[in-house]
């Protein structure tokens, strides 16, 4: 009885050539839809956090103007160089994510209702979908293009 033979599996750097040489490099203009997902989050937290600065809605105290602006002028330059596909726009955004999404499982331990339960668990089961679908496309980024 003859048995087919199997291809010895790949480790180490074999392995590492083996999955890169599957990636396709990002096309010139292409916007995967977790660039641009994180992208309107960015922009999206800059507004808000103006407008609510801006209303005093929700605090006792208002935080300095400088403070809001300084955050706002980060987050809008996140989502342009986000929107933008840069490299580095990316990396710091997906560390900004990773310290968020680890700050809130550890809110949970101190949560005191359920409402706080579920904005913690929505934060880390969104927070870390987007992270792990940018993963893939700094990957992506780094994919050597074939030169014709």
């Amino acid at each position: 009885m003859d048995e087919p033979e199997q291809q010895p599996r790949l480790r180490g750097s074999a392995r590492d050539e083996a999955i890169r040489a599957q990636i396709e490099p990002l096309a010139a203009g292409e916007r995967p839809t977790a660039v641009a997902v994180a992208a309107a989050v960015c922009a999206g937290l800059g507004t808000v956090n103006v407008l609510l600065w801006a209303t005093g809605i929700g605090v006792d105290r208002r935080p300095s103007a400088a403070l809001v602006g300084v955050f706002a002028i980060a987050a809008f330059s996140f989502a342009i160089g986000l929107w933008q596909v840069r490299y580095g726009a990316v990396l710091g955004f997906q560390a900004i994510l990773a310290g968020t999404v680890i700050v809130s499982a550890l809110s949970v331990l101190v949560a005191g209702n359920a409402l706080a339960i579920g904005l913690c668990a929505a934060v880390i089961l969104l927070g870390g979908w987007l992270f792990w679908k940018l993963v893939r496309v700094l990957a992506r980024m780094q994919a050597p293009v074939d030169a014709p």
